[in-house]
């Protein structure tokens, strides 16, 4: 393991970062806990694990990211398979979950969308955490909408997750209710960024799940008006945005009819990350 780490840590990866993910590499392939993985330090493992574990740390060195080795990342709680063919679920996102149960009542039959669903980590945790809820979910990645398929038969919610193909949401067909949600975690990079992002970032995870233009409010511009079409009265819009983007943000809700800002949730560092929407 101390040559795994050593190679992690000649490939760029910071000293405490290559040790964790050695170790964890290691736990994985063996299918231990870090309690048993402690306990058995002097135990040999199987006659397979060495170039096993060597292929592995070989990908985290090529800066491949632990989530893509693993096939799989925790998201609020729940575990979501993810491939590059998805943006790997973060932390801050779970803000959007966190507001989206503030304004959905425990036993409320809500119609929800979650657009650019990825994983389907949004959608389907609302689905699990509001069990009367129905979500349409929607990609432009049909790769994407295979992995959502999967986790949301995974965590049993498949019958109240509706996946389609498409932009932002499909035309609307007559009869059919207005939403009371609607959650995205959208493009918001600014193209210009792409050379400072992390390799892990910039070379494994889609491109367009990331980049959103010059100043990254691409997709954000057509998302609001779209949502303001399309929410019941009184519906709420969440959506996750970027570094420094809450000002140009809050002036398009302001230019937008009958959407109105609620406010702005802030991230464990203070930075705002969450636009919570009402319309009027």
């Amino acid at each position: 393991m101390a040559a795994g780490r050593e190679k992690l840590r000649q490939a760029g990866i910071s000293e405490p970062e290559a040790a964790l993910d050695a170790r964890l590499l290691a736990q994985w392939l063996l299918g231990w806990d870090a309690a048993r993985f402690v306990a058995s330090a002097t135990e040999e493992p199987g006659a397979t694990f060495q170039p096993d574990y060597d292929q592995f740390i070989e990908r985290r060195a090529n800066r491949e990211p632990m989530a893509y080795i693993y096939a799989g990342q925790e998201f609020y709680g729940r575990m979501f398979e993810v491939t590059p063919a998805v943006l790997i679920p973060r932390p801050e996102t779970e803000i959007i979950v966190e507001a989206a149960l503030s304004v959905l009542p425990n036993l409320a039959r809500a119609r929800v969308a979650d657009i650019g669903t990825g994983s389907g980590c949004l959608a389907i945790t609302i689905a699990c955490e509001r069990p009367l809820a129905r979500i349409l979910a929607t990609d432009l990645s049909h790769e994407a909408l295979e992995i959502a398929l999967r986790n949301a038969r995974r965590h049993e919610v498949d019958a109240r997750v509706s996946l389609a193909a498409g932009d932002l949401l499909p035309p609307r067909v007559a009869g059919d209710p207005a939403f009371d949600l609607i959650v995205s975690n959208p493009p918001y990079v600014p193209e210009g960024d792409r050379p400072s992002l992390a390799p892990e970032v910039r070379d494994y995870e889609p491109a367009g799940a990331l980049f959103a233009g010059p100043d990254g409010l691409n997709v954000i511009r057509r998302l609001i008006p779209v949502s303001a079409e399309r929410l019941a009265p009184g519906g709420y819009l969440i959506f996750e945005i970027g570094i420094d983007q809450d000002a140009a943000v809050t002036q398009l809700i302001s230019t937008t009819p009958d959407l109105r800002m609620v406010g702005l949730r802030n991230d464990l560092q203070g930075i705002p990350r969450t636009a919570v929407v009402q319309r009027a």
